[in-house]
């Protein structure tokens, strides 16, 4: 068996990491503050003096309201450059993460292609979200103005910066992913062959088991344990968000947390002292979008690239399902882990667990910048037990784009050529795909289906269907209280119903 003695000079590995969660609110502490923090303690993780003077490249993962015409002026453009004048690294080539779950693992991925091509040397990469204090901000009017820093120009950005939706999907509320996520549910529903009251039930002990791992996670932001009952029932304090989840199986974004990785080669590590310890492998990663608007797909239950993807990567690194023994599977809604989990052959409710921190909806999904924990989580995890292997999934928009990780105690025997993502990808595009209806108006039967909620309860229905041509259909359906209360109490998935279209809004009425 390869140990760290004879593991490949080129092998990349991670040697250090670092998280912070702070739990009370400060505009005091600015986005490279938090950067700052964990970037910090991940080089302190490394064990080693000299791995400052290593750091040559830089990554930051964007911030997710920087991407926002409303609070984008108020994050540094260039926030590597303070942070690196800090750590002492002003040599190191900066790079940002497009927006998007899948950001930190898409980087890991690049990074450890270049450093066992040896285009690099050792990678620091780091992201933050301070979501909670910049609510509390906005809500009470304090200053943010030290946030921003000094002007700069943006770094390159690494991975796919592109509108997540059509304008039809948009128009009609997509672009929340609150009200996505919902739809790919109840399609999921249906294709399972589940009545609603099972369905529920099975939603709440996936949450459950997600929150057990939270509650004795002390980087978790939400701690209490809740049992599969507290997070089904509709409550006050838990009420529904889009139907059929409630508030408690929604990503938790109101939170302040950094984290940070150091990345390097098993060759670069020997010459710095790093103690072999503290080395985990990386053993694969692969990158794969869906078809990227979610009504041209060609059901709204399953995703393709994922299956494919982790094809790929058991093939690649020779480790199968079995042998993992750690899962950290992308959660910002059930639908999300129940989808991954069916494309890789998981049970949701595996006992090994589809978490590391406590999921999103418990440990916090802070941004852009989840995943960065689930593999910081992941390595804690992997060295602390000495051995295994533990994979990590992390999804982008809409799941749209895949980012697959696998991480182990063992290095490769020897590191084969980088999977050929691309060819995965055409895979995909020249799939089956879903004609959206040039002309919406006319009969339709209902695909899939949900409610939005606000504070005062039902506001809006959103319905995909499909016309007689088979082409597919976004609308709403009637603001009225009967309207959404029929949706709600009837099953309406294969019922019909009229399409009206007025000035590229569609209105459907079953």
């Amino acid at each position: 068996m390869p140990t760290a003695k004879t593991a490949p000079d080129n092998h990349p590995i991670i040697v250090g990491t670092g998280q912070h969660t702070w739990r009370e609110t400060s505009v005091a502490r600015t986005p490279v503050d938090a950067l700052h923090a964990a970037a910090a303690s991940a080089l302190e993780d490394c064990g080693s003096a000299a791995i400052g003077d290593a750091i040559d490249t830089l990554a930051t993962i964007r911030f997710i309201a920087d991407t926002n015409p409303g609070t984008r002026d108020l994050f540094p453009r260039d926030p590597g450059a303070e942070l690196a004048r800090r750590l002492g690294i002003d040599n190191a080539a900066r790079f940002i993460g497009a927006i998007g779950g899948n950001t930190p693992q898409y980087l890991v991925n690049h990074f450890a292609t270049r450093l066992a091509r040896g285009e690099v040397r050792a990678v620091l990469l780091t992201g933050a979200e301070l979501l909670a204090s910049l609510f509390a901000a906005l809500r009470s009017g304090d200053d943010l103005s030290a946030w921003a820093g000094p002007g700069g120009t943006e770094p390159a950005t690494i991975g796919h910066e592109r509108e997540g939706l059509s304008a039809t999907e948009m128009r009609h509320g997509l672009y929340e992913p609150i009200n996505t996520y919902p739809l790919f549910e109840n399609s999921l529903q249906r294709h399972l062959g589940r009545d609603r009251a099972t369905h529920h039930a099975q939603l709440a002990r996936l949450c459950a088991g997600m929150s057990a791992v939270a509650a004795r996670n002390p980087l978790a932001w939400r701690q209490e344990r809740l049992c599969a009952e507290d997070i089904g029932s509709v409550a006050r304090h838990n009420r529904y968000i889009g139907y059929p989840y409630t508030r408690a199986m929604n990503a938790l974004l109101e939170v302040d947390m950094s984290a940070a990785l150091v990345l390097t080669t098993a060759g670069r590590a020997r010459e710095l002292g790093i103690d072999p310890a503290r080395w985990i492998y990386l053993r694969g990663g692969v990158d794969v979008n869906d078809i990227w608007h979610p009504i041209e797909r060609h059901n709204l239950h399953s995703s393709p690239a994922l299956a494919l993807a982790w094809q790929a990567l058991t093939q690649h690194s020779g480790i199968t399902l079995d042998e993992i023994s750690h899962f950290d599977i992308y959660s910002c809604f059930p639908s999300a882990v129940e989808i991954a989990c069916d494309a890789i052959g998981l049970s949701p409710l595996d006992e090994r667990g589809v978490t590391v921190t406590g999921g999103l909806p418990f440990f916090g999904g802070p941004g852009n910048n989840y995943s960065l924990h689930a593999i910081a989580e992941s390595v804690s995890e992997l060295r602390n037990a000495g051995n295994g292997h533990a994979l990590v999934t992390a999804n982008g928009l809409y799941l749209t784009k895949h980012s697959l990780g696998l991480y182990s105690t063992e290095p490769a025997g020897e590191i084969p050529p980088p999977l050929d993502s691309a060819t995965l990808q055409q895979r995909i595009d020249q799939g089956p795909r879903v004609v959206p209806a040039s002309d919406p108006a006319g009969p339709a039967t209902v695909e899939t289906w949900t409610v939005a909620f606000d504070r005062n309860g039902p506001k809006q229905g959103i319905v995909i269907a499909r016309n007689t041509a088979g082409e597919r259909i976004v609308a709403n359906t009637p603001g009225e209280p009967a309207a959404l209360e029929r949706l709600l109490a009837e099953d309406p998935i294969g019922q019909q119903g009229q399409v009206r279209e007025n000035d590229g809004f569609n209105t459907f009425e079953l």
